[in-house]
């Protein structure tokens, strides 16, 4: 049974799926965007690229230092460039960071998890 996610799951979690405007994770479902962090997935309250700024990404750098090597930032259904000074912040905070469309985002962010590697996900929810 698929449950409606509010706030957060611990831990690290696979994507298994994304769509109509939200994510389903952990055996749940979740409508509107999401951060996926080594601590757990949270709702995220960015809505739009305009939204992506280092306040709406202040829990990925409250993360543990070294905890997360990429952030993946899912742009929505295009990809759009990140803006040099939130970049600039993400690297001060030894964080890599690669944007694409949330699909590919979700993509290379569940190879990664495979993986085993130190990756986490903003991901801005598409129809």
């Amino acid at each position: 049974m698929t449950q409606k996610y509010d706030a957060f799951v611990p831990g690290m979690h696979e994507i298994e799926g994304f769509g109509a405007g939200g994510f389903r994770f952990a055996d749940m479902s979740h409508r509107g965007s999401v951060l996926v962090l080594p601590s757990g997935i949270s709702a995220w309250d960015a809505a739009s690229p305009a939204e992506i700024t280092r306040e709406s990404l202040r829990t990925v750098l409250a993360e543990p230092a070294g905890s997360i090597e990429l952030l993946l930032i899912g742009t929505g259904d295009f990809l759009l460039p990140i803006r040099p000074d939130l970049r600039a912040a993400l690297k001060k905070a030894g964080i890599g960071v690669d944007a694409m469309a949330s699909a590919h985002a979700i993509a290379t962010y569940n190879i990664l998890f495979a993986e085993k590697r130190r990756v986490a996900a903003a991901l801005l929810a598409v129809s």
